[in-house]
């Protein structure tokens, strides 16, 4: 997984070297704090013999073994049902055949392949750091952790890594990478005194600078990628797109509406996104991601299986100045507007309904891309009979009721002029 070499909370920063080179004052200074209160044997994996190295008889520090099968730069040795280990092939003038016993020195156990570290009798006094140097990215296995950082081992050989160099972003809890291989950069040897520093920080800076210019030239709006989660910021997550950091705002990490990026994803989470913006001018270049655009929508099926002039029911949510909110399910509201709401002429939604009330309305329209339900829940109840009057309007019934215009002369002229009653258009009665 590659991280990005800069806080991804000021994304416009410009990019340095997350891993300050050697002599640095700032290097020395965190690896003195790291080293604090170890001793030499601390650093190097030693412990007493009595307490690390299995006793047999005739010499406390030597087993017999059978030699079961070379296993690419090892040689795997059998000492019982429960019982094997490991010994490095270069110790060997020739590949030993399977079946072969001999007598090995043991080094240590690996708790977490549950191995001897062995050697061959004679060998295991000088380390080999022929092919090992300063800058060397290398494979090692993290085998222990103290106060400062992580013990690892390269090459059966012990190592130390400071918590400071374990990842370009903060790691909280280094124990996570316990038994777990990593690729490192070798930051320091001593090989008069046996001790090695390595730093994965400054591997993945590396590979992270490798990787930059080709994803720069090869990236187009449109494409899916793979990306990785690697901060969580109030606007939304910074990913990592192969050594190219990315926007997914907030609107863009799900269909439904979030308070939180973290209601999404977290940190470390590889998901799939599109791109949707690039903007080359910018230093380092914008990368605007979608992650929604490439998820499946739930609310589609929601909208779909609602129909147009069907009744339903649902809760009154929210009270408005032009009508109300009614939830038909999570995620599906509809708006009843303040006409579809009563016959009666009102001026404000909350004269007739409550928040938390459940109502039964008809749908008249479903716009399924912009995510609107419009309801109506007098269309569901009786329109209520005119009231006729003579002449004026009583005033309870001013709302409702429409006056009938009273025999006189004036209407039976037109009466005459137009017609029988029947065929009167216009409102004539």
């Amino acid at each position: 997984m590659s991280t990005p070499p800069f806080e991804p909370s000021n994304p416009s920063a410009p990019q340095v070297d997350a891993f300050p080179m050697k002599g640095d004052d700032l290097l020395a200074q965190e690896m003195a704090q790291a080293l604090a209160g170890l001793s030499e044997n601390d650093l190097l994996g030693i412990t007493p013999e009595k307490k690390a190295l299995p006793k047999v008889k005739g010499d406390g520090h030597t087993r017999t073994g059978t030699v079961i099968r070379v296993q690419g730069g090892d040689v795997m040795v059998e000492f019982g049902p429960k019982s094997q280990g490991v010994c490095p092939l270069n110790q060997f003038e020739n590949p030993p055949e399977a079946g072969t016993v001999m007598e090995f020195a043991v080094e240590r156990l690996d708790a977490f392949e549950g191995l001897l570290i062995l050697s061959r009798i004679g060998m295991r006094t000088k380390p080999q750091w022929d092919n090992l140097q300063v800058g060397q990215i290398v494979d090692a296995r993290c085998v222990g952790m103290n106060q400062g950082g992580l013990d690892m081992e390269v090459a059966h050989h012990r190592a130390f890594m400071p918590a400071g160099q374990v990842d370009i972003r903060s790691v909280p809890d280094i124990s996570i990478f316990l038994g777990e291989k990593l690729q490192c950069m070798i930051i320091e040897m001593r090989k008069e005194r046996g001790r090695m520093v390595l730093s994965r920080k400054a591997a993945l800076s590396q590979t992270r600078r490798e990787n930059q210019q080709k994803t720069l030239a090869e990236i187009q709006t449109g494409q899916i990628l793979e990306a990785t989660i690697i901060s969580l910021q109030p606007f939304g997550a910074f990913a990592d797109i192969g050594g190219v950091d990315g926007l997914i705002h907030i609107s863009d990490l799900a269909h439904e509406r979030l308070k939180n990026a973290s209601d999404a994803v977290k940190v470390g989470d590889v998901v799939r996104v599109k791109v949707m913006r690039i903007d080359r001018a910018q230093k380092p270049p914008r990368i605007a991601l979608s992650r929604k655009e490439v998820m499946d929508d739930p609310m589609v099926g929601k909208f779909e299986a609602l129909q147009v002039g069907e009744s339903v029911s649902g809760r009154v949510t929210k009270l408005t100045e032009f009508g109300a909110f009614v939830e038909l399910s999570p995620g599906v509201e509809g708006l009843v507007h303040i006409s579809e709401i009563s016959h009666d002429r009102i001026f404000s939604a909350d004269k007739v309904l409550k928040v938390d009330q459940i109502v039964t309305a008809k749908i008249l329209s479903i716009d399924l891309a912009r995510r609107r339900v419009s309801l109506s829940i007098k269309a569901l109840l009786d329109r209520p009979a005119p009231v006729a009057v003579s002449g004026k309007f009583n005033k309870d019934d001013r709302q409702s009721a429409k006056p009938v215009r009273e025999d006189d002369p004036s209407m039976r002229k037109l009466r005459l002029k137009f017609g029988a009653p029947s065929s009167l258009k216009g409102g004539l009665s």
